[in-house]
């Protein structure tokens, strides 16, 4: 046996070892899904099968290039370097790229994100015509990105009565019309979206039978991470390649799906057996992250799903602290609860700020963290905000690599043709795009061959135009000569944009050249690691560099201001994620589970399985905490507690002051015993029917209330004692009756904001 392997526990080591054949391999969370993978690829290898043979599949490149570094250390060899290994839609690029022909592209076509996106159906909309807010640019690009998910072009689209008429009964008629002219527009500028990337490949394999046959022959092995998060569109290529060999291994969570936003299909993985009945199936099923309270809490939560494959998750690891239900009157006191314990738990245990991360089903629900963590000088970062590569002076910078790389780049040419200024104006750029759209030629061709077109711009701004060209024309002839740190420095330099950001002594303008600086000592090391590795052909061009960023997500960005931080993110982002402290915070009706998400059986599946994954990212503790009142478009709102809190076995909970908990403050209405989760064992509809009891007992309670009374006489200026809070000075009243809410400055705590029918203040004087 390999050295290596007997560092896998049995159930691993199984999974490694078969090779030929359909396998899924089933991980529970903290399960090391991730060493299989790793090692089961270096198992081939040592098996001597051909790297350029096996196809590894992954949802980030932070991933795929941390398992080839491993792989690389295992084996001893370079080797790892030769396999195709990376995410769906970069390894789907390389290979259209080769392709390129064959499907009506230029080999140097440009990948759009979302904004390059976006700006094109913004376009397409203002020329037909049409209302923004009727046609919202994001809800038309979702719908476009569903569409090619589920491979339907826009021909096929435009000749389904159904779909068609879906359009017409959410009064939104032309859609058919703006798919049709944001893929003519992508082709002509020589431009695929991410959708595009999978949709045209798809094609590929489709319409060419030789090509098909060369990539059925070429990968002999095929590994897919995260195979749950497939979409309808993954699937399908993935079976085509796999068709010769059968060699397909493919490892996830089916508890783990929670993407279906996305596309994602949980089929995919819950009906592998059905793809290929002679499979072999092994389950990963001991958690080494987490300790046994929070794997058993997190199992009493998944097992009332329907729609699951098999396992068992355990741990060996400690029992560790109950998981702790935390409750808070406001969501500006659920931030200041939650903020106040890291503190604590910082102190108590001599924690870091980054071993604490508070998670929430929406990002708007950041404001009150954000706020409680400041007050408390506790540095955060939140995950899903700006990113590198998303900030002006870079994409002003990359739009100019891209231009050079594919002259037909519409996008980046209306972005820099006048940054730095030169002198032409929104106007003429306008013309410009008008004309091109009347020719159905790209911005540069029309520019390039202005005496061909009646443009009506005068000669002072044509002559502009054509040094412009002429400029970017030779950042293009350098491209065959020059590595990708050259070129950048080159267009850098020449465009004018190093110099136009040094000049700027502002803050802001030199954290912007800064930036600059950032992003070409990136590309200097992407120069660097392209050359020391072992590959087929050379990969340090500016174009490879242009491909490797166009498909980076959030997840493969370090933090460049330091790690030692509290994370702040949704749950979605946090999957993959662990840290020791986890908070999972506004788990309400309605919120978690969203309102919008539990219409079905499959909707409310997952949400659950959201709320696992939320679970299982803790290490060490788990803290759920919940409001009675949130604000909600401006009012204030009375809030339940979640079904997912009824649902957790008592065994492996506790409540904070449990003595005095209660989820409502008044104490004639509902007691703790009432409340308590063993009495409510969950049978679907039986948790409902409870809440509906405990909302209806708190709504016909309210009135006859002594307290509920009492404060409505609450006035600007008393001095008010809190049973929490102590005693303060009323501010501000404002609202009316069960709305009426005061502002509140108390003396030990500072100023709060209380909703009065709940606040219960006594009056002093």
């Amino acid at each position: 046996m390999e050295k290596f392997l007997k560092e896998l526990n049995e159930a691993q080591r199984e999974a490694v070892l078969f090779t030929d054949g359909p396998i899924m391999v089933i991980a529970g969370a903290g399960s090391g899904k991730t060493r299989v993978l790793t090692y089961k690829i270096a198992y081939l290898l040592k098996k001597n099968i051909d790297p350029f043979n096996i196809l590894a599949l992954t949802f980030t490149n932070k991933a795929a290039n941390e398992m080839k570094e491993r792989i690389i250390n295992i084996v001893g060899t370079t080797d790892a370097h030769n396999m195709w290994m990376g995410t769906f839609h970069s390894v789907f690029a390389k290979i259209l790229r080769r392709e390129s022909l064959k499907i009506g592209y230029p080999n140097n076509f440009t990948i759009y994100d979302t904004d390059d996106s976006k700006s094109v159906i913004k376009s397409v909309i203002k020329e037909m015509d049409l209302d923004d807010k009727v046609y919202n640019p994001g809800y038309v690009l979702g719908r476009i990105s569903a569409a090619k998910t589920s491979l339907i072009s826009y021909e096929e689209y435009n000749k389904s009565d159904e779909l068609v008429s879906e359009d017409r009964m959410a009064r939104k008629p032309l859609f058919g019309q703006i798919y049709e002219s944001y893929c003519k527009r992508c082709y002509k500028a020589s431009a695929m979206d991410f959708d595009d990337l999978l949709f045209n490949m798809h094609m590929l394999l489709r319409n060419f039978p030789d090509a098909l046959l060369r990539y059925q022959k070429k990968f002999k092995y095929i590994l897919v991470d995260e195979y749950q998060d497939t979409n309808h569109c993954q699937y399908i290529i993935l079976k085509q390649l796999a068709a010769m060999f059968e060699n397909i291994c493919v490892v996830g969570d089916d508890a783990q799906s929670i993407y279906s936003f996305r596309g994602a299909n949980i089929q995919n993985i819950l009906g592998f057996q059905n793809d290929y009945p002679d499979f072999k199936i092994f389950r990963l099923e001991q958690n080494y992250r987490s300790t046994q309270n929070i794997v058993n809490a997190a199992n009493s939560i998944i097992v009332n799903n329907v729609g699951k494959v098999h396992k068992i998750v355990w741990t060996e690891n400690e029992n560790g602290e109950k998981v702790k239900i935390l409750k808070a009157h406001s969501d500006s006191e659920e931030g200041s609860i939650v903020a106040n314990s890291i503190f604590e738990n910082k102190m108590n245990f001599q924690m870091q700020n980054k071993d604490f991360a508070i998670l929430y089903r929406t990002n708007a629900q950041s404001r009150a963290f954000e706020e409680s963590l400041r007050k408390l000088n506790i540095p955060y970062r939140i995950y899903g905000g700006l990113s590198f590569y998303q900030r002006k002076e870079i994409k002003d910078l990359i739009a100019y690599f891209r231009l050079t790389i594919n002259n037909n780049d519409d996008e980046a040419l209306k972005r820099i043709v006048n940054y730095p200024a030169r002198g032409i104006g929104k106007t003429s750029i306008e013309r410009l795009i008008i004309v091109a759209s009347e020719n159905n030629k790209s911005i540069w061709q029309i520019i390039e061959n202005f005496g061909d077109y009646k443009t009506g711009l005068n000669t002072g701004t044509l002559n502009k135009l054509s040094e412009f060209i002429t400029m970017v024309k030779s950042f293009s002839v350098q491209l065959k000569n020059k590595d990708a740190h050259e070129m950048a420095c080159l267009v850098a330099n020449s465009s004018g944009i190093a110099r136009e950001l040094y000049d700027d002594k502002t803050p802001e303008g030199i954290s912007r050249h800064q930036n600059i600086e950032e992003l070409l000592n990136g590309i200097k090391d992407f120069v660097d690691r392209q050359e020391s590795a072992a590959g087929e052909e050379n990969t340090s061009s500016l174009a490879e560099f242009m491909q490797d960023i166009a498909l980076v997500t959030d997840a493969d960005i370090k933090d460049k201001d330091g790690n030692d931080k509290v994370s702040i993110m949704t749950i979605h982002a946090a999957k993959g994620l662990e840290f020791p402290y986890v908070y999972i915070s506004g788990v309400e009706e309605n919120l978690f589970p969203s309102q919008f998400n539990i219409n079905t059986r499959n909707e409310l599946e997952e949400e659950r399985r959201l709320f696992y994954v939320a679970l299982t990212r803790a290490m060490k503790r788990v803290f759920i905490s919940f409001a009675t009142t949130r604000y909600r478009w401006g009012n204030v709102v009375s809030c339940e507690p979640s079904r997912f809190i009824e649902e957790l076995d008592t065994k492996f909970i506790e409540f904070e002051n449990k003595k005095h908990f209660k989820p409502f403050d008044d104490d004639s209405r509902l007691s703790f015993d009432k409340f308590e989760i063993k009495k409510y064992k969950y049978t679907g509809q039986t948790v409902k029917k409870n809440l509906v009891k405990i909302t209806q007992a708190i709504n016909s309670a309210t009135p006859n209330n002594p307290d509920f009374i009492s404060n409505q006489n609450i006035q600007v200026g008393m001095v008010v004692e809190h049973q929490r809070f102590g005693k303060g000075k009323v501010i501000t009243v404002e609202g009316k009756q069960s709305d009426k809410k005061a502002i509140v400055f108390f003396e030990n705590v500072g100023q709060k904001q209380l909703l009065l029918k709940y606040a219960k203040l006594k009056v002093i004087e």
